[in-house]
């Protein structure tokens, strides 16, 4: 079945892709890695490939919004201190999403269960980062750019992931816990996602209601998913992002390495 760019569907398909929505919004607020919930549904419900990243962006934007708000509003995210990583998500989105139009992603593909077995390992036999020392622990600046740059593009180019490897990369680099580590990867996660949506927009790449539906779906579940990371600390996110990561794995290498849905 096809999907024209304005989606008429049935009752129960649009209420499933809710679902999923909702279910990939908690998750993602918490852990990073909701994108290979709804992304996969989209494809299934008949929509082609590049809708489909678009019409996600659109959804996601939402969830990424209300996660990233609630994390600012509970002081966990301070936008001064990552500056040079807000403009560099940006300008790598919006490349990675004009780059997404015509270049084919199929060796990234491949090579993503790799990374992502590669984070999971990370946290499965690493030591979970204390908070820092002094509350108010400098971040380095320059880090920032290559971290940002290249989370940004992948985002821009695909996205499933991205706030899984945002949460890692976050860890390794700063002196950061897991809660304000989650906090910056929800921030980052909304700028990249709202400048790789303008591109999508553009090339005319959204379905509009299906995406306005599970936007909604998303917000509500990252709002929830927020505000569970926030209370459970560390020794809740800790499991559920290893869940994550894992289940990430297995995803993308079934589908990618063997070819199959």
């Amino acid at each position: 079945m096809v999907f024209p760019l304005e989606l008429s569907v049935d009752l129960s398909t649009l209420a499933i892709l809710v679902l999923v929505a909702f279910i990939a919004g908690f998750i993602d607020a918490i852990a990073g890695g909701g994108g290979l919930l709804t992304i996969p549904a989209l494809l299934t419900a008949g929509l082609p490939p590049h809708l489909a990243l678009g019409t996600n962006k659109l959804s996601s934007t939402f969830g990424a919004a209300a996660a990233s708000y609630t994390f600012y509003r509970r002081k966990l995210f301070d936008p001064k201190q990552w500056r040079n990583a807000l403009i560099g998500t940006a300008v790598g989105a919006l490349l990675g999403a004009a780059m997404a139009q015509w270049l084919p992603s199929a060796w990234l593909n491949q090579m993503l269960p790799v990374v992502v077995f590669a984070c999971g390992l990370y946290l499965l036999f690493g030591k979970t980062p204390a908070a820092p020392l002094l509350a108010d622990a400098p971040i380095a600046k320059g880090r920032q750019w290559p971290q940002s740059l290249s989370l940004g593009f992948y985002d821009g180019v695909a996205g499933p992931g991205t706030g899984a490897f945002w949460t890692v990369s976050s860890l390794l680099l700063y002196p950061l816990d897991l809660v304000k580590a989650s906090g910056v990867a929800r921030s980052m996660n909304f700028v990249s996602n709202i400048c790789a949506l303008s591109v999508f927009i553009f090339s005319g790449q959204v379905a509009w209601l299906l995406g306005l539906c599970m936007g909604l779906a998303l917000m509500v579940g990252a709002f929830l998913g927020a505000r569970t990371a926030i209370k459970g600390g560390s020794k809740f996110i800790r499991p559920v992002f290893i869940l994550v990561v894992l289940g990430l794995t297995v995803r993308l290498a079934w589908q990618h390495w063997f070819g199959l849905a």
